[in-house]
């Protein structure tokens, strides 16, 4: 099995006709994915990428089935999106998009919780590369081909950190179960817990590298639920050890504001409570060895 998604998973694109979407949609349909359709108001009835295009998300659930979609939405509107998404009944939502403000992410989790603990949407991202289940089913933007199937989990913040930690698994001769960008930005739809706890419910995951940024407090947080509940190996890696204090580096998360937000810190927490840190991104796929053999 898989985590959040397999080949029989059928999947929407919302901001379906744009130009991103387009591209994305149109290699996930390559890679397997079970693309069913897609929304963009007002262009409902239309034929894209040979598929259908509805007006809304209910209306593209009501005639698909759909459970997943992908979000291509311009900041502005992401937050209204994301909403229409749960309104539908979708199980999965995974947006691509940088930039949502953080009040409007934080009115998206305060709708998401009208909802019951098993009912509710869950939201990968923003400001993410996505997830993708290799040899199965890809529901986001990375390079889907440097994704080899295997028995390692990966849960990331930062999309090319995933690519880099995929890459390192396929050349040792490992590879990957699912991998889930969860994004950069300083409040996101799940957490690493919430993606490390299905993880550790997967038979067909061995061990499972997180990798994690300065700025937040999700890696310690995870770290002590892995200590006291993990039945598998995690690797940690925290980027940013040279980062000065109180300076955002590129994510809009990646600011360490007080204690225990720094990369030495948490790396530091993570190998106190049992994790296998690497030191560097260059080594992502021996931590997973030596992890493996403990």
């Amino acid at each position: 099995m898989s985590i959040l998604i397999d080949e029989k998973t059928p999947i929407i694109v919302q901001g379906f006709t744009g130009d991103k979407a387009s591209f994305h949609a149109s290699e996930m349909i390559n890679y397997g994915s079970n693309v069913v359709g897609g929304v963009t108001p007002g262009k409902g009835g239309l034929i894209h990428l040979e598929r259908p295009v509805f007006n809304t998300v209910k209306d593209a659930v009501n005639e698909t089935n759909a459970t997943a979609s992908l979000a291509f939405v311009p900041p502005t509107y992401a937050a209204d999106a994301l909403m229409e998404a749960a309104d539908a009944g979708l199980s999965l939502v995974c947006i691509i998009t940088d930039g949502i403000p953080s009040q409007d992410m934080m009115r998206v989790k305060r709708f998401l919780m009208r909802y019951p603990k098993n009912k509710r949407t869950t939201v990968v991202g923003p400001n993410c590369a996505g997830i993708i289940s290799p040899g199965k089913s890809m529901l986001g933007i990375m390079p889907g081909h440097i994704y080899k199937k295997g028995k390692i989990g990966i849960v990331s913040r930062s999309g090319t950190l995933g690519y880099e930690a995929a890459d390192q698994l396929s050349k040792i001769g490992l590879g990957v179960s699912t991998s889930v960008g969860i994004g950069g930005d300083p409040i996101n739809g799940s957490s690493f817990l919430d993606h490390i706890e299905k993880f550790n419910n997967d038979p067909d995951t061995e061990a499972v590298i997180m990798i994690g940024e300065i700025g937040g407090p999700q890696e310690s947080e995870a770290a002590h639920w892995i200590n006291k509940n993990m039945k598998k190996p995690v690797v940690g890696y925290v980027a940013g050890l040279t980062a000065p204090k109180g300076r955002r580096m590129g994510h809009a998360g990646a600011i360490i504001s007080r204690a225990g937000d720094s990369a030495a810190e948490k790396s530091e927490i993570m190998s106190s409570l049992g994790l296998t840190v690497a030191p560097s991104a260059n080594d992502l796929g021996k931590a997973v060895i030596e992890a493996l053999q403990k």
